[in-house]
């Protein structure tokens, strides 16, 4: 049997751990994923793989997973504790999709963890995974023909109700391609700061260090590490300010706003400044950027990068984009960015996470606050300048129905076509930017670039 201390700190228990406070704190997975990594636990890369494999696959597949659990476990399904529920989350996702993993481990140490958390329920665990294991192979879904929606659900690890939304709109063949992307894992893309070096310099300079690397097919910036390493943030690219993660869809983002230099740019919902970095990098670091966010340590985090980027005409500002008296303290500039507060359910493939969280009643909260945050914005555009609306999400209204109804009371702003080097296959007939992950391997991002007359 093992010890205690050897259980808490093993990559079952620290997935465990990590799941719970995902639940608990309704919080992000990645960054309790990066304190523990960087903490130094596991101790070898294999375990650390097998950590950052067990939370993302057990979070993406949980639909399934509790789907089975509930089927072999005789009580209510409510009632069983969502720590015990984890446990057994993670020893079912090892059993069915880790090939490599024996099935007795998996089993003996959730029964071992349950002691050690739970005392007196390692029975309880026990008998459940035994008669998972036993009977899931004849476990039936529902079927594809009579329930289609509820088919998808569980044999991919959606909520039905979002499920149902997608089929609405995509229907029946693009909503199944769409769940099914959301569950592979996604590859690690990075931007060049160009302000240092060129996407070929970096790749040859990856490549001669043993990377697997390859350019991103639309973001000229782009790069893909086929098989990036498990202590990525040590990398001396990203320490170094050559490169910053960010997914290629977002990439695109800023290139649709297009900036030129010595032009003044508002990045009204910047965050930690990825896209606030790149329009900088766009404009060969002159002009001007206000950067403004609601929270000061993201801007404080935006700080830190544009230093270590060698960025100098980035200006921080703390604004509640959504209070119309802060927004206009800024004054009027040639091009502005809402990178607005969204669902984020373009991005399920990194955060599968959010599947869980969200609620239709949650969701139908953003679309209010997106349009008061845009109507903001467009009080900070000059005359013939460039607005630009954009979210990390799939969803028609938090993307169409928000610019739409901006359009119905603004007069004075209409769509804007692309520049003629943006990539055509990532736009819409209307000359939106819309990607999807099962479309173009990328994240789910809309963007709508519109001109001021």
């Amino acid at each position: 049997m093992q010890r205690h201390s050897e259980l808490k700190d093993s990559p079952r228990a620290l997935a465990v751990q990590i799941l719970n406070r995902v639940d608990e704190e309704q919080a992000f997975a990645e960054p309790l994923l990066d304190a523990v990594l960087s903490s130094g636990r596991p101790e070898s890369d294999a375990d650390r793989g097998l950590l950052t494999f067990l939370v993302y696959g057990t979070l993406r597949m949980r639909g399934l997973l509790d789907f089975l659990i509930d089927r072999f476990y005789r009580g209510k399904p409510h009632a069983l504790q969502a720590g015990i529920r984890n446990i057994l989350r993670v020893a079912l996702f090892q059993v069915r999709f880790a090939e490599k993993i024996p099935v007795y481990a998996a089993v003996d140490e959730a029964v071992n963890m349950t002691r050690g958390l739970f005392p007196g329920r390692e029975k309880l665990v026990n008998a459940i995974l035994r008669n998972t294991l036993r009977g899931m192979a004849g476990v039936e879904y529902p079927g594809l023909a009579a329930d289609p929606a509820g088919h998808i659900a569980v044999a991919h690890s959606h909520p039905r109700w979002l499920v149902e939304r997608w089929m609405d709109g995509l229907g029946f063949e693009q909503t199944l391609a769409l769940c099914k992307a959301d569950n592979r894992i996604p590859p690690l893309a990075l931007r060049v700061n160009l302000l240092k070096a060129t996407r070929q310099d970096v790749m040859e300079r990856l490549a001669r260090a043993g990377h697997d690397v390859r350019p991103t097919v639309y973001s000229p910036e782009g790069i893909i590490l086929a098989k990036p390493p498990v202590s990525l943030r040590e990398m001396p690219e990203l320490t170094g300010g050559l490169l910053y993660v960010q997914d290629e869809a977002s990439q695109l983002v800023s290139r649709l706003l297009a900036p030129g230099k010595g032009e003044r740019v508002l990045d009204l919902c910047a965050g930690a400044g990825g896209k606030t970095t790149h329009l900088a990098a766009l404009m060969d670091n002159e002009g001007e950027i206000v950067a403004a966010d609601i929270q000061t340590a993201k801007l404080e985090a935006l700080d830190a990068t544009a230093r270590r980027w060698g960025i100098t005409m980035v200006k921080t500002a703390v604004v509640d984009a959504a209070n119309a008296a802060g927004t206009a303290s800024l004054g009027l500039f040639d091009r502005v960015l809402v990178d607005a507060p969204c669902s984020g359910l373009g991005t399920l493939r990194r955060n599968p996470e959010i599947r869980w969280h969200l609620t239709e009643k949650k969701l139908g909260e953003f679309p209010p606050l997106q349009k008061r945050i845009l109507e903001n914005a467009a009080g900070c555009v000059n005359r013939g300048g460039y607005l630009l609306y954009s979210t990390c999400s799939v969803m028609p209204e938090e993307n169409d129905g928000v610019v739409e109804a901006f359009l119905e009371g603004h007069p004075d702003f209409a769509p804007a076509r692309p520049a003629a080097d943006f990539p055509a296959e990532v736009l819409d007939p209307k000359g939106f930017l819309r990607t999807f992950p099962h479309r173009h391997g990328t994240d789910g991002f809309f963007g709508a670039l519109l001109r001021r007359r």
